[in-house]
Order: structure tokens, then sequence, then C-alpha cells
């Protein structure tokens, strides 16, 4: 709490960063985790069916091993367009819209996809799906602004639990689907649940630190009052302001005199402060995300060669009888399972994310999170019985889950309410790059030698590493600033 005079007098205020803190984590939170939680659960179903899907496309339309490729590709390409616009919304018109307008393509185009007649009309509806998704990662940042202090990384952090749970649900519901329905109804059923999250978002609140930097500070103290209603908890004493406002819409700087305007922009992520923080910061999020969907679509393809191999090895690319068309092996119940395996290790990988960032600080859990992932995902390359490359990938993938969530934890504690979600939107713009790049990797160049394959991934890891070390900010245990 703070003391400003006015007309000789003391008076008693508060910032919403800091009744964010005082209210704690209660049953608001709760309740909040349960709505950001869908968003992810939607998010990673109609990711993780990409692994599937493509497999199933060139089975039935005789697709090359480059056109298998662009059935990711064009979804990550309408990520990438998309995810930096979702951004500007979220910071110009608030999180609450971003969010809820996003599913609604999401939703629109991902049932669409279900009724395509032909390989380009699905690439172009799964590319509008794409953009749709784009705006689920603006769920991260509306959790966040509601976090106390104390408990916002291992939050963020146990928010994976639900894109797990969406990525189980996503492969179980492939083993049940596919082999007698087919990957029409597959794709239909992934998109309902992104309705659900439609509906439920009447009682999604808006960010109270939004509503304070946009100048509107009696919807923040509305929703700072539903906080402390929720959680049970006395109100802050005082009146409610902002350390650095000074106007509705304008900042003053107190030793420049300058003002600017208090609406995030793109090129702020670019100053003299944060230059080199979101050069390293774009860096890890297209590694992460590189790596982790490359270990979901590899994991599929090296399974799909072990049904096929006689000798179970995966030390070289399986040969094709046909010059033109990739060969075509569906999976088989056996695949799915293994395949549910792997994705089980979601888990895993949340509870090393948690203990990592707060034994070692953000920088170093990146780092040790993105090197022994490179680690184990070049170790799938060597020759060994299924069952040991299932262990392999499962913790492979583990690592690289733990690397990417806890990107998402230090985007969101370095940049400042003003451009959080700008940062959070650009930042997985550019992991879309990354996941464009890697169904080249996992997918065509696999097929060629998994050992080139998985090198590339390791070099990603160690490269990864290096530049978390570099950040110039460790955000451990550092409060949330408005601007």
């Amino acid at each position: 709490m703070k003391n400003y005079q006015t007309n000789g007098e003391s008076k008693e205020t508060f910032t919403v960063d800091k009744a964010v803190d005082q209210l704690g984590f209660g049953r608001f939170q709760l309740f909040l985790s349960l709505l950001c939680g869908l968003a992810w659960i939607v998010d990673a179903m109609e990711t993780m069916l990409l692994s599937v899907l493509a497999p199933a496309l060139l089975c039935e339309w005789r697709l090359t091993a480059f056109q298998e490729a662009m059935v990711t590709v064009t979804v990550f390409t309408g990520m990438f367009v998309a995810s930096s616009f979702w951004g500007v919304i979220a910071d110009k018109f608030g999180r609450k819209f971003s969010l809820v307008l996003s599913s609604c393509l999401t939703f629109y185009f991902g049932a669409l996809t279900a009724f395509s007649p032909n390989f380009y009309w699905v690439l172009v509806l799964r590319g509008l799906t794409g953009a749709g998704i784009a705006g689920a990662p603006q769920a991260v940042t509306i959790y966040s602004e509601f976090l106390p202090t104390v408990y916002r990384a291992r939050a963020i952090v146990l928010l994976e639990v639900f894109w797990a749970w969406g990525t189980i649900l996503a492969v179980t519901l492939a083993l049940l689907v596919m082999p007698g329905l087919g990957w029409r109804y597959f794709v239909f059923f992934c998109a309902l649940p992104v309705l659900v999250f439609n509906l439920l978002c009447y009682w999604l609140p808006e960010s109270a630190r939004f509503y304070m930097v946009s100048g509107d500070k009696e919807a923040a103290l509305k929703t700072i009052r539903q906080i402390a209603h929720w959680n049970q908890k006395p109100m802050p004493l005082g009146e409610l302001v902002d350390d650095n406002a000074f106007g509705k819409d304008k900042d003053v700087d107190q030793e420049e005199g300058v003002e600017s305007d208090r609406r995030g922009t793109f090129g702020q992520l670019f100053n003299k402060e944060f230059l080199l923080t979101t050069t390293i910061l774009w860096m890890l999020w297209f590694v992460a995300a590189a790596s982790y969907y490359g270990i979901v679509l590899s994991t599929t393809e090296i399974f799909s060669e072990l049904s096929a191999s006689e000798e179970k090895c995966v030390t070289k690319a399986q040969d094709s009888d046909d010059e033109c068309w990739a060969t075509c092996q569906e999976l088989d119940t056996d695949d799915y399972l293994d395949i549910l395996w792997t994705t089980l290790a979601e888990f895993p990988g949340l509870l090393i994310a948690l203990v990592l960032v707060e034994l070692f600080g953000r920088k170093r859990a990146i780092a040790m999170e993105f090197v022994l992932f490179g680690v184990f995902a070049f170790i799938v390359s060597i020759c060994m019985p299924r069952g040991l490359v299932t262990f392999i990938l499962f913790t492979s993938r583990a690592f690289v889950v733990a690397a990417f969530q806890t990107v998402y934890v230090y985007t969101c504690e370095i940049y400042p309410t003003t451009i959080r979600a700008i940062g959070v939107g650009s930042g997985s713009g550019i992991s879309r790059v990354g996941a464009m790049v890697t169904p080249f990797i996992a997918q065509v160049l696999l097929k060629k030698s998994i050992q080139a394959s998985m090198g590339v991934y390791f070099l990603l890891g160690a490269v990864a590493a290096v530049g978390a070390l570099f950040l110039p900010t460790e955000t451990k245990g550092r409060g949330m600033r408005s601007t």
C-alpha cells in the first residue's frame, strides 16, 4: 500500500498488483483456471490431431511426403500470420474479446474441415483454423494477470495439465474413432470442445490490469471486488491507483517529462530495454515449437515405420516402391496406444518445469530443459527395441514440454501489462514459424535419415540452452509491471 499527499492530507492507495497479491489464490483463480484450461484443451486437441490426420490423408488421397508435411505447415502458417494480430486485439480491445473471437473462428473452420471435398480444401480450412487457434495463448495472458506474484509461475505451469489432457483426449478419440469412422468424424469431434468453451466465456472476466491501462478505473475496481467476493477476502483499503498513470490515455515520464501512449505497440518490444530480451525470446519460442511439434510428428512417423519394419529398427528410412507417392502405412491399435503412452509425458514434463523453475530460476531451468531434450531426442536415432524407443520418446517429450512451458512463464513475467499480450502473441507467432519448419524435418527428412532428423533437434536444443543463459533479467520473485 502507498500513501500520497492531497491538500496536505495523506491518503492510502493500492494498485491492481497489490490487490491481486493481497486477495491471494482462491476460488476466483480456481474458476479462472478451469476456463483458461479449457482453452488450452481446445488448442491441444486441434494441434495434436495433425499427427494423426496427415498420415490418414496420405493414404486416402495418395499424397507425397511433401504434401503430407503441408497439412501441418498450413495450420502453423495460419497461426503465424494471426498470432501478433490477436495480441494487438487483446491489448487494444481486451483479452476476453480476443479470446472469444478467435475461438469462434477455430470452431467454425475446424468443424468445416470435416466436409472437405479434396486435399486442397483441407489445406485452406486448416490454415483458417490455425488462424483461430493463434488466439488461444491469450488465455495465458489473462490468466497470468489475475495471479498473485508468489503463485504465478507455479499456476501458469500447472495450466499445462489442461494441455496434457487435451493431447490425451485427442489421441484417445483417434483410437476410438479413426479405425471405424475415419478422419472426418475425428476432426469434427475435435472441434466440439471449442463450442463448449465459447458458451462458457460468458462468465470469463476481463483483466483488471487491462482496464487500468485503458483508463477505466471503475471497471477495474469492479473486477477486484469480484475477486474479493469469490475469495472471501476484505477489499484493500484506500483508493485504486495506477503507479504509472497520470491521465486517462497517456503516461507522463516524470524524469523526462515526455508523454507516451499507454496502449502497447509492437515497436515497444524492441526499445532499448527489451531489444535483447525479445530477440532471445523469439529464438526460444521458435526452438520450443519446432522441438515440441517435431517430437509429436516424429513419434507418429517412427511408430508407423516400426510397424512396417520386420526388424523393428529405425536406423534407416523405409524404402518405397513408388517414386511418386509416399509409403502409406495405416496406424493400427498398437501404434495409437504407443502414441498415447508418449503423450502421457506431458504430465512429468509439467512436474519437471514446476520443480526446476522454482529451484533454479527461469533462465537456468529453460537451459537445462532444452539440453536434456536434445540429448534424448538424439538417442532416439540409435537402433533399439520398440519398448525402449517409446521410453526415450516419452522422456524427450517430457523435457521439451517443460522447456516450452517455462518460456511461457518467462514471457508473461518479463513484459509489462501494456505490451504483455503483444509479447505473448508475437512470441507465439514466431513459434509457429518453428512449427512450420519442423514437418520437413520430422516427416520428410526423417524418411531419409532418422540420424539427420534427430541431429537437427539436438542442435536446436543446444542453441536454445545457450540463448536462455544470455537473457538479461531473471524474473523469479519479481512483480508484474503495468507500463
